[in-house]
């Protein structure tokens, strides 16, 4: 794939770099920000899950419908609007004297939070079918590039004031908006746009109109039973790591650094090699499949290297989010990429909030175990079933759509 014959990509990949890079240098010190605010503990553990939640809940409902408008009215301007909320929400929780304004500026990021939906939409204007699964996973490796060095940059900024990363960030995206607005094309020609219908594109009713599209169909599901265990290691890691192995600060940070170490080179790197070899749907499995089994190891690891070494051992499991996403985006009519990609987002947006909450109950109950106890890994024992539950649905759909031929014995 030659992505330097659309001039628009790099813009696309600078975007969701920053985006990322931005979100993951801000985030790890938001719980410090609350604690600036109020001294109760249970006030800010309230104030922490409210925050976060609320800003998953406004993209559920928002990502369907920017989606949309981008189907209408062009990738570019929906992009640029989006770029600037984000940049919002950063300026408005840098100067935000109370709580309440800190609420108001993540409702604001989630609802713009659509850039990197309708940046894929713009991948798949610009991309053959045929190279439409490399290019959606070279947009994933750079949100993993975003997510390496964002937490290193914040943990820098922070030591000079706990405002200046969201100042830093919010300057970013300024600099990305103008970037855009000099730079980059339009993706959408005038007679592949559609106009809105606002019934359909609420997440509901979105969603529903995927699982009728032939091709996707109970697909959906995949996405659900796919993003709900993703959700729940991402919001308990970092407690399961402490209470587990001891593990501090330094250590959870690494982990995390690794983990964005390997859906670079998961997402960069491995997925265009099994795409050439196995294809779409065989990619996907195989992804699903070696999540599935990750989930069990980290579990059942007893000793902090394990979980580096299961990391690693696991960048097949990161190729299953951008193959999927290409099976559907190929599925649906090119008037319709925006609506399809911002209803499959939708999907992380509710399962953000609500695989944490699951996750941390769960973790809560076994937190008066032995750290040794088998029983500690309970979360992602329940993440490995709901992952295959995942492969199990994937793999009956494969068979319907196409029961000429198995997934597993054939090419996409």
């Amino acid at each position: 794939m030659r992505l330097k014959r659309q001039p628009g990509l790099p813009f696309i990949l600078v975007t969701v770099f920053l985006d990322t890079l931005s979100f993951g240098f801000v985030i790890p010190i938001l719980p410090a920000l609350i604690a600036t605010m109020t001294p109760d503990k249970q006030s800010q553990a309230h104030w922490y899950g409210l925050l976060l939640g609320s800003f998953g809940l406004a993209q559920f409902f928002s990502a369907p419908l920017l989606g949309a408008l981008s189907d209408r009215l062009g990738r570019r301007p929906v992009l640029l609007v989006s770029i600037l909320g984000i940049g919002l929400n950063f300026f408005i929780t840098a100067i935000a004297p109370s709580l309440w304004l800190l609420l108001v500026s993540r409702l604001i990021g989630g609802a713009s939070g659509a850039a990197f939906t309708v940046a894929g939409a713009y991948v798949a204007d610009v991309t053959s079918k045929e190279e439409r699964g490399r290019s959606l996973g070279i947009l994933g490796a750079m949100f993993g590039a975003g997510f390496i060095c964002g937490p290193v940059l914040g943990g820098f900024l922070s030591s000079y004031g706990l405002r200046l990363p969201y100042f830093a960030a919010s300057g970013f995206c300024l600099l990305n908006w103008m970037y855009g607005f000099f730079v980059l094309p339009e993706s959408l020609p005038a007679d592949r746009r559609i106009s809105i219908n606002f019934a359909k594109a609420n997440p509901f009713s979105a969603l529903l109109g995927l699982a009728k599209v032939h091709g996707i169909g109970s697909l959906v599901w995949v996405f659900v039973l796919t993003a709900f265990p993703q959700f729940i290691l991402q919001s308990t890691w970092v407690l399961y790591a402490t209470f587990r192995f001891g593990w501090g600060p330094r250590e959870n940070g690494f982990s995390l650094f690794i983990v964005g170490v390997a859906a670079v080179l998961g997402q960069g790197v491995l997925l265009g090699l099994m795409l050439r070899k196995f294809g779409d749907r065989r990619t996907a499995l195989l992804g699903l499949a070696s999540s599935t089994v990750a989930y069990i190891l980290y579990g059942l690891a007893t000793q902090g290297w394990m979980m580096y070494a299961i990391i690693l051992a696991n960048l097949c499991g990161f190729v299953a989010a951008p193959a999927l996403q290409a099976i559907a985006s190929k599925a649906v009519d090119p008037r319709h990429q925006g609506l399809t990609l911002g209803s499959l987002n939708s999907i992380s947006s509710i399962m953000s909030v609500i695989a944490p909450l699951i996750g941390s109950q769960i973790l809560g109950a076994v937190s008066g175990f032995n750290p040794a106890d088998w029983r500690v890994g309970a979360t992602f024992f329940v993440a490995a079933i709901a992952q295959a539950c995942a492969f199990v649905q994937a793999l009956v759909h494969f068979r319907r759509t196409d029961p000429q031929r198995s997934p597993i014995l054939a090419d996409s």
